[in-house]
């Protein structure tokens, strides 16, 4: 049996990343462009999808600004009915499909081997595929702003019979499916890498249980993707099959089944709201032990919070179709309902985790806690729309609007700014600003909140969502033009976080190998870490192993403290 003092004196020497011969990594293929475009190195995938997955932000961002400053007042301000309806179509889905998933993949990419002390992914050219296919999804998708009739502009639902040929025959509509099933099977293709390197490719010592939660919370992601992404994947098919090839799949007329269509979406649905969340509770619980000084609190309880939540999202999608009549209200209502126990035991552990510790605040932690605020009023919200007798009543209002985006950018687009900051210092070798750091976040919180808080009392006095105007007398204009300079504020916002993306790059304070004193493998790592990845690795006796290393003599209180908190979940 291992004692503790045989854990100490195994750190007085560092220990080789696997018992692999060194070698010129598989990865490098050439140089400049050609190396670029060439590489199957998952840092410079994981960079690739991150920087086209943040333009592709500003993009549905600036979409919004237009649905924004279009409801300003009543009548018509900058677009006609028809191109509203494209614009917020195509914000939606370049948010949802182009943005948000991929982004939290490309952290992945980069992350993963790295937390978890292996030299690449399982897959490497695998892993190239999905990016390209993500990319090229992606442009197909906005390509439809070049045709003649524009743009997909169904909702980013695609709800049928909106979806069929008849009624919408624009080419935008193919592209934007063909986008679907291009961007679906390279996020499938993403979800497989990540599976089988987490799975096989961990560094001696780093068992299940002593992962970081980012790596457990992308591992339990990517199944969800295999459960919830081929649905929708073979659903646009269908559509596509019926919109060019007359088979009538969705089509009463010809005897297929709208309402088929809303089944399928919404089981891939409602998981992807989590495929969304997941990676973001992993960011934030990474967060929140470095600048709390402590371990996670309850880790295996979070990693079981994690598995119950992916359980249950794959079985409540009805809760979006109470509606329709065609889904059973009390058991997925009470299915719903449920999915707040293993959310609020994460909120717990959080609390737990900061609770006692030594807190500081840079930026990071700033947009963490803003997450936690924001989710819970998102996870609140979503309580209420969860029950059906209020679901019927505030359906297709404002009130979904606001609550989706609490969830969707509360939950998500906090925890990403969280980790841009976070790990900034690590990809590139250079510290973000922290004074622009938290000039972005106040503008940001402010802005949010200016915008989508009011979209709840829109919602409960009845105004209806994707609709491009309203009339003066519906008591709509002051709420309205509140949100909308809650907008521009937000769009704002962005700009200091790409000013002080361009100083930082340019003249920023060099980093070091660990500038945040962190706890899991990539801080073992140079800034920015070598082609292979590791050097060396400490030895690796816990779930973080680098505090391990940098508090040697503290080791022992840690494996008292951590046995008690374990036997406590």
């Amino acid at each position: 049996m291992t004692t503790l003092d045989d854990d100490l004196r195994d750190e007085v020497a560092s220990t080789p990343p696997d018992d692999e011969p060194d070698r010129p990594p598989s990865s490098v293929r050439g140089r400049g462009l050609l190396g670029l475009l060439t590489s199957t190195d998952h840092k410079v995938i994981g960079l690739m999808y991150i920087v086209t997955a943040l333009l592709f932000f500003l993009l549905g961002g600036a979409l919004a600004t237009v649905v924004r400053i279009e409801l300003y007042s009543p009548g018509t301000q900058v677009v006609e009915p028809g191109a509203y309806n494209q614009v917020f179509t195509m914000h939606g889905s370049v948010m949802i499909y182009l943005f948000i998933t991929p982004v939290a993949f490309g952290l992945a990419n980069y992350l993963v081997p790295l937390q978890i002390g292996a030299k690449e992914m399982a897959f490497p050219r695998l892993n190239a595929l999905g990016y390209w296919l993500f990319l090229f999804g992606g442009l197909t998708m906005v390509a439809g702003f070049l045709t003649a009739d524009g743009p997909a502009a169904f909702g980013w639902t695609a709800y049928a019979p909106l979806s069929e040929a008849i009624r919408s025959p624009a080419i935008g509509h193919d592209l934007w499916l063909f986008s679907i099933v291009l961007t679906g099977t390279g996020t499938i293709t993403a979800a497989v890498n990540v599976i089988a390197t987490v799975l096989a490719m961990r560094a001696s010592g780093m068992s299940m249980f002593r992962m970081p939660i980012f790596s457990w919370n992308m591992l339990v992601t990517s199944v969800l993707v295999l459960i919830a992404f081929p649905v929708l994947t073979a659903a646009s098919v269908m559509m596509l099959a019926d919109r060019n090839l007359d088979a009538q799949i969705f089509n009463a007329e010809g005897g297929g089944q709208p309402i088929l269509w809303q089944h399928f979406f919404w089981f891939f649905g409602h998981p992807e709201v989590y495929i969304v969340a997941l990676p973001f509770f992993g960011i934030v619980t990474e967060v929140l032990a470095v600048f709390s000084s402590r371990p996670v609190f309850g880790y295996r309880g979070l990693v079981l919070a994690t598995f119950a939540i992916a359980s249950l999202s794959v079985g409540v999608w009805g809760h979006h179709m109470f509606t329709t009549g065609d889904a059973a209200t009390g058991y997925f209502s009470g299915l719903s309902l449920l999915i707040a126990v293993p959310t609020g035991v994460k909120f717990f552990n959080w609390i737990g985790t900061m609770w006692g510790g030594r807190l500081r605040f840079p930026t990071p932690m700033l947009f963490t806690i803003g997450f936690l605020l924001l989710f819970v009023m998102g996870g609140v919200t979503g309580v209420v729309l969860a029950l059906p007798a209020l679901d019927f009543q505030l359906h297709d209002s404002y009130f979904v609007v606001a609550h989706f985006h609490y969830v969707m950018f509360g939950g998500s687009a906090f925890a990403l700014y969280a980790g841009i900051y976070y790990w900034f210092p690590k990809a590139t070798g250079r510290m973000l600003h922290e004074g622009w750091g938290r000039v972005h976040f106040v503008m940001t919180f402010v802005g949010f909140n200016t915008t989508f808080l009011v979209q709840h009392v829109l919602g409960a006095q009845g105004m209806p969502r994707r609709v491009a105007d309203y009339l003066p007398e519906d008591g709509f204009t002051f709420l309205n033009r509140v949100s909308t300079v809650g907008a521009l504020i937000m769009a704002a916002s962005v700009f200091p976080l790409a000013w002080n993306v361009w100083r930082s790059l340019r003249r920023g304070e060099v980093a070091g190998d660990d500038p945040w004193e962190g706890q899991t493998l990539e801080w073992a790592t140079t800034s920015p870490p070598p082609p292979h990845n590791f050097d060396a690795l400490p030895p690796i006796r816990s779930n973080r192993p680098v505090w391990d290393q940098r508090h040697p003599t503290r080791k022992r209180a840690r494996a008292v403290e951590a046995q008690a908190e374990e036997a406590a979940t």
